[in-house]
Order: C-alpha cells, then structure tokens, then sequence
C-alpha cells in the first residue's frame, strides 16, 4: 500500500474514539468491555533496537486497568495478500515494545511486565490463511524440546466476516470505516459520509481525520483515476464526491446517447440494404419465399454485400443463397 495511504490510516487508528470503538464494537470480552476508554492514552510506537536499527511507527495504545496500565498493540494491516509470517512479525514487534518499556523505566513493580494484546485489522480481498499463533508455525517434536517452544498468539479482525447488514446496525466508528471499505455504490458512499458526519457532531478534528482517509481509500479504490482534491471536512468531501458522481453520470449519458445513435444508424444502414436486396431478387427471380425473406431479414451486413454481390451473376436463388 502507498505510504500516503498507510499513513492515513495510521492517523485514523491515532484517535481514542476509534480505538475504543474497535475493541467495544469488535473484540467479545466482558473485561475488556469493563475498562475505562477516557483513560486511553497513545504511546510512541517508534523502537530502537538493540542494535541500533529503528522500526517504522506502529500504532500503540494503553489503558488502566485495576490501577496498571495495559498495553493494547494495534498492528495496521492493509494489504491485499496475506502475510505467512505475521505470528512471527508481532512476536518481534511485542518483544521490541517490551524492550522499550524496559528501556524508558516503564516496567511494572517488581520487574513484571504489563499484558499486552496484539491486533491484527485485516481488510484484504483474499482470505486470511496465515498462522494466527507462532506455535502453529513449527513441527511438533517429543520430550524436553517441546516444553520450550516460542507461543505468541494475535487477535485477527477480519473486515471480511462482517456483513454490511450487521455493521449498519451498529453505531460504531469502525463498522463505519469497514462499510467505507466496501460501498455498495455512490449513493450508499453518500449516505455513509452523512451517517458518519452525524456521529462525530462535535468532534471537528475527528470529522477532518476522516475527510482525508476517505479520500485516499477511494483514490486507491479508483487507482487514483478519481480526480479529488484535497478537502478538511465531511460535508466538504460529500459535495466534492456528488459533484464528481454527477460529472460520470452525465458522461456515461452522452457515451450512452451517441453509441445509440451510431447502433441506430448502422441498423438503419443494414435494413435499407436488405430491402434494396430483396428488390433485386425478385425482380430476376419473381416472388421471394418466406424463408428467403427470413434469411435476408435477419442477415448481417456482411452476408447482405456477399450475396448482393451474386445476385447478377446468379442462375438461380440457391447460388445467392449457397454457403
């Protein structure tokens, strides 16, 4: 995926209200559900490693629970192939993330280390195959090795297994952004925009965040045939997007129109040949058949010049007519 388009997401997932709609609207867990979201608070999700080498920014939130504060690791996904090796990817990027807590004095009291749940958001074409667990990933063996195998599961949402149905139901930021995903079709896309821009009342910041991730969605939807200009706000974005709907419309009108009107003219040219034809046949050969008159009828405007080109050199209707 481009950068351009990466990033929007990115800042996207950056916004708490989004957060805590994914894991209320999206993870089915009681304890979850009960923590406090106002206590969610972004953290750095830029990592030096050991060796000096820094990964790119990955999307990390934390948030009281029972006084400590636990880590939710959002991995954004966006690709339209699935990635084998992910299980192995977010064990790495869990280790860097403790790695950095260790580093900063974040640990917890007495050297423990706070639970994290890593989150895969995957909204691919293809299904997802690839190993949600790391233990999947290697051969079972016998005895002692066994006991020390690597185990590190993520948690997949899949924007597949939802049905636009069921998210329109809900009243929920990220079931918004999956049905952005897959519109139905433009008016749908316009309804949506609406929908969300109702949602986010009093959140002009949030209302400017979605503006730009809508748009760089539909361009990567379009293949960026879709001329838009950039835009700061939701209802900015829908008039953009009717008046863009509207231009198509009339432009595939037109193209409608004047292939209509040159298919017209063809068939005209087609029909005054066939009636030219059977004029001249029955002038050399008397009244035509029926099945002759059928024939010339429902001929192409090949076959018309092909025995029209016989008709004076023919002895009889059969070599007009032979293949």
């Amino acid at each position: 995926m481009p950068s351009e388009d990466d990033a929007s997401y990115k800042l996207l997932f950056s916004a708490p209200e989004v957060v805590r709609d994914l894991v209320l609207g999206f993870i089915p867990d009681a304890w979850l559900h009960s923590l406090d979201y106002s206590t969610l608070e972004k953290m750095p999700g830029s990592y030096i490693t050991d060796d000096l080498r820094q990964r790119a920014d990955d999307v990390v939130w934390r948030v009281k629970a029972d006084g400590e504060w636990i880590y939710l690791y959002l991995l954004i996904e966006f690709q339209s192939s699935v990635d084998a090796w992910m299980a192995v990817r977010i064990m790495t990027y869990v280790g860097l993330l403790y790695q950095d807590l260790i580093r900063r004095g974040e640990a917890l009291e007495g050297k423990r280390l706070p639970p994290v749940l890593p989150i895969v958001l995957y909204n691919g074409d293809a299904k997802w195959t690839a190993a949600t667990d790391i233990a999947t990933l290697i051969p079972k063996v016998p005895g002692l090795v066994a006991q020390y195998l690597p185990k590190l599961e993520y948690l997949l949402i899949d924007e597949n297994q939802y049905a636009e149905a069921d998210l329109a139901e809900l009243k929920n930021l990220v079931a918004a952004i999956i049905r952005f995903e897959h519109p139905e079709n433009e008016q749908a896309l316009l309804a949506l925009i609406d929908v969300l821009n109702d949602m986010l009342q009093s959140n002009a910041e949030l209302k400017r965040t979605f503006a730009i991730w809508i748009r760089a969605v539909l361009l990567r939807q379009s293949k960026h045939t879709l001329v838009l200009p950039k835009v700061q706000d939701l209802k900015e974005l829908k008039m953009t997007l009717a008046e863009r709907f509207d231009q198509w419309a009339r432009k595939y009108e037109q193209k409608g129109l004047e292939k209509g009107i040159e298919k017209g003219i063809e068939k005209g040219i087609e029909k005054g040949e066939a009636l030219l034809l059977q004029r001249l046949l029955t002038r050399r050969f008397g009244p035509l058949p029926g099945d002759i008159v059928g024939r010339i009828s429902g001929a192409t405007a090949a076959q018309l010049e092909q025995w029209g080109e016989r008709v004076l050199d023919a002895a009889s209707l059969e070599e007009v007519f032979r293949p």
